[in-house]
């Protein structure tokens, strides 16, 4: 990265400077910054405040000695012409503000969000156009000279490779806490609308807006053309109408995916920052302060020895940049200066507030899942464990809190649940999920979820921070042809290494069937493998049925098949890392992720510990452990025991990780692939049962007969 961006300036004076006239709409709250910086404009020859508006004069400690009107017009009658006006004040007011100032015929510095509507954004580009003014929208961040430096970081210099690849997905996370005075300020303060008037006063569109639109500049989406697909999810913890914790999902029509998880509840308030991933590496920019901390991939060829590296840069303030704007200053690079902001860049942002003012009321966070710090007015809610939840979020890119399982969001895309009869009653012990809800990148794919003991111990985990796509207990390939099916990165043989490519799959469901049985449910699947262009690969048929263990009330077993045909008249390669190179990688197929244990031990009948029993063919494997409970997820921790137990005839090794990761597997390609071959269909079926109590070697002989 050219380091030159730390200290660059966008200003040189070869033009004629003239010190341009202002006036200021809003004198208090933010307006108080405006003044400090026409303050030191005004020092340096550059601007002079000549009148402010403000419906309460704050007094010549605040205004100094200039005249206050209550209206721009009232101003204008008065004499002031100014070149500039600054709009700093409530978001509902700032359409019919600018477009005065507008048609005044002067330029307008307007406060972010530029309106409380899409209708008003596009009326006032109108305006803007007709008047033939211009615009600069108050995102002080895009003044970072970080921002350039970035596009270098994923371009490189004179078309050589960036230092963190290409642009693979953008997030943004926000973490702020803000107490109950803050809602008791002003009337709009937390509203969506105020006397039938949008006010659109949430985390996304106001606090927080700033890690929105930096995310979405560097995103590349700008324009209203720019956003092909947006959701978001608002709840709030606080006592108000809008939102205060809330995830906004966008895929760009570059089909970059941006992700924005964002709270007013955190326990302590953090800089903000946004997560710009590379194939090759990623950064993360806190744009508050303008710092840049690049994490290039280690793994890359030539890059083995590049650690962390931070960088400083400064800022160019927006004001003097429409200043030098109208001024004709000349920069550096021999170009003129254009707007760093203009109105016209602000299309995307202004479809995220649109869909967040239009989307149903943001749902209340119940009592039980936050606690209060401070008292009275200090008072602040804290979400239980919201940073881990933002974090997992942004890293699924994108996912949202229903996805991920958090309590207090709606329930994820589920088609229902398995259940085992005990006593003459049903109970659950695992959701069916379909997968819908799951980023591209990490293969989206049916799997069973929240699976648990009969006494409620949790036993599988999902979309977790270390690999977001593992997915419960399910089936999944890295290589079905040269697609990966799995999620996350491929590893090639010509690459030797795991490498990110647009190569991810997903698995439909086309038909699903729940039967019961005297001791408990089966759940017969038909799925569909489809490749990123939409083409069919394989065919699977999947069984699952779950049934109290008659021998050991104390416990229920899971039968699990799965056959796999070709989709059409070609043979299908079914592949893994280990198939192309990795060794003892040859992870694929069955798969069961899961929690975080405590204590835990990982053995068969003729080894213990993971090096052991890891590519062993023995007839079964236990996993024996305390259950260490999931953030913020229903189902409690304690110990449990699983044993895996192998169809006779299936040759798979045990694919077994505890030091990195908790998981078990049935690898399908252990360092070859296998070939499904039309009317040749690859089924692979295993045995688990699911126990309470921790069981000894011993105890697992007995369990297993």
């Amino acid at each position: 990265m050219n380091s030159s961006h730390a200290v660059a300036s966008t200003a040189a004076t070869e033009a004629e400077e003239a010190v341009r006239t202002v006036v200021l709409i809003g004198l208090d709250g933010f307006g108080r910054q405006h003044l400090l910086n026409l303050a030191r404009l005004t020092a340096g020859g550059r601007a002079k405040l000549i009148a402010g508006v403000s419906f309460s004069d704050p007094g010549p400690e605040i205004r100094g000695d200039i005249p206050v009107y209550q209206t721009l017009a009232q101003a204008y009658e008065a004499g002031h012409h100014p070149d500039i006006v600054i709009v700093s004040t409530p978001i509902n007011t700032h359409f019919e503000l600018a477009a005065e100032a507008l048609q005044a015929g002067a330029d307008v510095l307007l406060e972010k969000p530029p309106t409380a509507t899409l209708d008003q954004f596009t009326q006032l580009m109108t305006v803007a156009e007709t008047c033939g003014r211009r615009v600069q929208v108050g995102f002080q961040s895009l003044g970072s000279h970080a921002l350039p430096a970035i596009a270098e970081l994923l371009t490189g210099a004179q078309g050589e490779p960036g230092l963190i690849g290409e642009l693979r997905a953008v997030g943004a996370t926000g973490l702020w806490l803000r107490t109950v005075s803050y809602y008791q300020r002003s009337p709009w303060a937390g509203r969506r609308e105020m006397d039938g008037v949008p006010v659109v006063d949430g985390v996304v569109t106001n606090p927080l807006a700033h890690a929105v639109k930096t995310a979405l500049h560097i995103a590349g989406a700008k324009t209203l053309d720019d956003v092909a697909e947006l959701h978001t999810e608002l709840h709030h913890a606080h006592d108000i109408e809008a939102d205060d914790t809330s995830i906004v999902q966008l895929r760009t029509t570059a089909g970059i995916p941006v992700t924005a998880a964002l709270t007013l509840c955190a326990a302590e308030q953090q800089d903000p920052w946004i997560t710009i991933s590379g194939t090759e590496g990623e950064a993360i920019f806190y744009y508050t302060r303008d710092e840049l901390v690049v994490r290039p991939n280690t793994q890359r060829p030539g890059y083995a020895e590049i650690g962390p590296q931070t960088y400083q840069f400064e800022r160019t303030d927006l004001l003097e940049n429409l200043i030098d704007v109208q001024d004709g200053v000349t920069r550096l690079d021999g170009t003129s200066a254009q707007l760093l902001s203009p109105l016209a860049d602000h299309g995307a942002f202004m479809r995220v507030l649109e869909a967040v003012r239009t989307a149903k009321a943001p749902q209340v966070i119940a009592e039980e899942h936050l606690s209060w710090s401070g008292e009275g007015e200090d008072a602040h809610p804290v979400l239980t464990d919201i940073e881990l939840h933002l974090a997992r979020a942004v890293k699924a890119a994108p996912s949202s809190f229903s996805s991920l399982g958090v309590p207090w969001a709606a329930p994820p895309a589920s088609t229902g649940e398995l259940s085992v009869h005990l006593n003459g009653s049903s109970l659950p012990v695992m959701d069916l999920r379909s997968g819908s809800d799951i980023s591209p990148t990490d293969s989206p794919r049916p799997f069973l979820d929240q699976i648990r003991t009969l006494g409620g111990v949790v036993v599988t985990d999902q979309q977790p921070l270390d690999h977001t796509w593992h997915l419960g207990v399910g089936v999944a390939l890295q290589d079905v042809n040269g697609t990966n099916f799995w999620g996350g990165r491929t590893y090639t043989r010509e690459a030797g290494r795991y490498i990110w490519r647009d190569d991810h799959g997903r698995i439909e469901p086309t038909s699903e069937q729940v039967t019961e049985a005297p001791l408990g449910q089966r759940l017969d699947q038909q799925l569909t493998w489809v490749d990123p262009t939409g083409a069919a690969v394989l065919q699977e048929r999947r069984e699952t049925s779950v049934s109290i263990d008659a021998a050991h009330p104390s416990g229920w077993i899971m039968d699990f098949a799965s056959t796999l045909s070709p989709a059409g008249a070609q043979a299908v390669s079914l592949g893994s890392p280990g198939s192309n190179g990795r060794l003892q990688g040859g992870y694929g197929g069955f798969f069961w992720r899961l929690p975080a244990l405590g204590e835990a031990e990982f053995f068969t009948a003729e080894a213990k510990g993971e090096e052991a029993v890891h590519g062993s063919h023995t007839s079964w494997l236990a996993v024996s452990a305390d259950f260490l409970p999931l953030p913020s997820r229903a189902g409690r921790a304690g110990p449990a025991t699983l044993i895996f137990l192998r169809e006779e005839g299936n040759p798979d090794p045990w694919f077994v990780r505890h030091a990195s990761y908790p998981g078990v597997g049935m690898s399908l390609a252990w360092d070859e692939a296998v070939l499904a071959t039309p009317g040749e269909s690859v089924r692979r079926a295993l045995r688990v049962m699911v126990l309470d109590s921790r069981l000894s070697s011993a105890q697992v002989a007995d369990h297993v007969g």
